[in-house]
């Protein structure tokens, strides 16, 4: 099957699923990652960098794993550090990172595309922690074997739904 590769589309995804009962849209072209709660007379938005597939998908992701009460907070309120984290906010990172990331894959799964862990720390030099990757993986294989719930699964569901058309279409025509 051929993988997705537009973000154009996993926007298309997200809106038909979420928008009507969320109230929420997936908008590419950001200079950084942004949520903004819904607000009378405003959708919610979850934006991601650029055009980039893996940025829509984590930023999903970020929006799946927050419950009701994070999704009606800016950034759903959460902490986040800056590029060049000192030791003990790098391994904070990985740790509040472990769910997004792993859904992010088991997303990128579902669209047929690699996944590539992130520890977001350029200016350090160094990629993820082998602990991070040892509880990502464990993470992944947690909602691979039946935790992936709500939100999250029907998404995953809807990419690779999506994508098995594209692959039917593409076969007959």
């Amino acid at each position: 099957m051929p993988p997705i590769h537009s973000a154009r589309e996993i926007e298309r995804v997200f809106a038909a699923l979420f928008a009507g009962p969320y109230d929420t849209v997936l908008v590419g072209g950001g200079d950084e990652p942004l949520y903004e709660p819904a607000r009378p007379g405003r959708r919610g938005r979850i934006v991601y960098r650029e055009d980039f597939v893996a940025s829509a998908l984590h930023e999903v992701a970020h929006w799946c794993v927050a419950g009701s009460a994070r999704r009606r907070l800016d950034d759903y309120g959460y902490w986040y550090a800056p590029d060049g984290r000192t030791p003990s906010q790098q391994a904070e990172f990985e740790r509040v990172e472990v769910a997004p990331q792993a859904l992010e894959w088991v997303f990128a799964d579902a669209c047929g595309l690699p996944f590539r862990p992130s520890a977001d720390n350029v200016l350090s030099d160094l990629g993820p922690s082998p602990t991070f990757l040892d509880a990502l993986r464990q993470r992944r294989e947690a909602l691979l074997a039946g935790a992936l719930r709500g939100r999250a699964r029907i998404f995953r569901d809807e990419l690779a739904a999506c994508r098995a058309l594209r692959s039917s279409q593409s076969v007959a025509g």
